[in-house]
């Protein structure tokens, strides 16, 4: 099964729904993967407006 990335949080999953914001909008083409240890510390996360730890994509089509 392959990872998909939703096109609302950018969270990717490899189930048919987002499991952070419930929505069925998944898309297999996105591109660039991050890991987000402390969303409070970390730029990345700030300039996504990520406040959950977890796996995201960096863009998502």
């Amino acid at each position: 099964m392959t990872e998909k990335a939703c096109r609302e949080c950018h969270v990717l999953t490899a189930g048919s729904v987002c499991p952070r914001c419930k929505t069925p909008s998944l898309s297999d083409d996105f591109s660039g993967r991050v890991i987000i240890f402390d969303p409070e510390g970390s730029a990345i996360a700030k300039s996504m407006k990520i406040d959950k730890k977890g796996r995201y994509a960096l863009r998502v089509r």
